[in-house]
């Protein structure tokens, strides 16, 4: 049976299933934001986004994922923070947090996504993961962090944030927190 509290998951050992990548294009007070039409997180709403493919960094996979899901190249392109995920069914999923404060091209609709611009103060968590909620007004902030969550299903069991100085500890050095 899989850990049901972050302090009682065994991180150390942790190899994710899938490694991820989520891009947020920000600018002139608005957020390009997806409604998610397939695949993990289908129905909700979320930032554009997907799984690194083989020798891929994080920012190529953002600038790839991003134009495959919604036909924009984002730009200026600023890591932002890493998340962690382990769902009770086994799976899990390490996912790196990118932002873009420009990009070019017109916003399109995919198989994959229906994009739209979203007034930074108007932001929809309740059609988000439980756990967006914490950590973007982070991102939005420019504070870097780093979570950890754990899922069973759609519902967050538990979770554990850091940001700032703390998000850039080691393993040995987040074990003492």
């Amino acid at each position: 049976m899989q850990a049901k509290t972050v302090e009682s998951f065994d991180w150390s050992t942790h190899i994710p299933v899938d490694r991820a990548v989520l891009c947020f294009i920000i600018g002139n007070g608005q957020i390009l934001l997806i409604h998610k039409l397939r695949g993990l997180g289908m129905g909700k709403v979320n930032g554009p986004g997907g799984r690194l493919e083989s020798g891929e960094t994080p920012f190529d996979a953002a600038v790839r994922e991003t134009q495959e899901e919604v036909g924009l190249t984002p730009a200026r392109l600023r890591h932002a923070g890493e998340l962690s995920f382990v769902f009770m069914d086994g799976y899990s999923l390490d996912c790196s947090v990118i932002t873009a404060a420009a990009s070019a091209g017109t916003p399109v609709k995919t198989a994959e996504a229906d994009p739209f611009w979203c007034p930074l103060d108007r932001i929809p968590y309740d059609l988000m993961w439980e756990d967006d909620r914490l950590w973007i007004p982070h991102m939005l902030e420019g504070t870097h962090f780093r979570g950890r969550f754990i899922f069973d299903g759609d519902r967050m069991l538990d979770h554990r944030l850091l940001t700032g100085a703390d998000a850039t500890l080691n393993e040995a050095d987040l074990a003492r927190k």
